[in-house]
């Protein structure tokens, strides 16, 4: 009876194999990424861009959750949080592994673009995939920055009109770029609705397709010697 059902199974296995199989030769997609050889070279410190990308696909899923219950307006954001805290079942878990992996995923990007620059991996013909690299840095960091505001207690608060206050000071553009992300001269609705669009929306479309060519690349070029 077992191996009837193992039967089955294995024949329906295949039967959904051969259907992706005839529309996108997967295949042959699979064999190739897993028979792809690893140079004798890497080790542990290789790993860094992969725990990277690990956090990120953590962040999504985590955010999606929480993405639920979170009402960003003033007046309900910091009470929104505290029922997903309180009330939402494993809600402590999901937020609190969504802020530390926050953390992680820019820790690891540093480190991996240390050990980049370190083993000169950015030289041609891999010097756009550097480039990719340091603007994935800079996204990692807005995103850290934008859902810093968004519980909305004091020490986001005061963070964010820290933030601010320093990109307004650039010169020329910095009092527009001030006014762009509070919706105005102050924290309001209108800066949550902003930072909560900046940090659901906008930067999670940017880094998905800079990480898509950033991992074409990687894969066209190959892991760069050593020195």
């Amino acid at each position: 009876m077992a191996g009837e059902k193992g039967n089955i199974f294995k024949r329906a296995w295949t039967a959904v194999a051969d259907f992706f199989d005839e529309r996108f030769d997967m295949r042959r997609v699979v064999s190739e990424f897993a028979g792809h050889n690893v140079p004798a070279h890497v080790n542990w410190l290789y790993c860094f861009g992969g725990i990277t990308f690990l956090a990120f696909l953590i962040q999504a899923l985590t955010g999606i959750l929480l993405a639920f219950y979170y009402q960003p307006t003033i007046d309900q954001a910091y009470s929104s949080v505290l029922h997903i805290m309180e009330d939402v079942p494993f809600g402590v878990f999901i937020r609190s592994l969504h802020a530390w992996t926050a953390n992680i995923m820019i820790l690891m990007v540093i480190l991996h673009m240390l050990r980049v620059f370190f083993h000169a991996a950015y030289r041609p013909p891999r010097e756009l995939n550097w480039m990719t690299g340091v603007i994935l840095f800079f996204t990692t960091v807005t995103f850290g920055f934008s859902g810093y505001l968004l519980p909305m207690n004091q020490l986001s608060y005061w963070a964010t009109k820290v933030g601010s206050e320093i990109a307004g000071s650039m010169p020329f553009v910095g009092s527009e770029i001030q006014t762009f992300l509070l919706g105005g001269t102050k924290i309001a609705d209108a800066t949550l609705s902003r930072f909560y669009a900046i940090h659901v929306i906008i930067l999670p479309i940017a880094i998905s397709v800079l990480l898509g060519l950033h991992f074409l690349m990687v894969r066209k070029q190959g892991i760069a010697d050593p020195l």
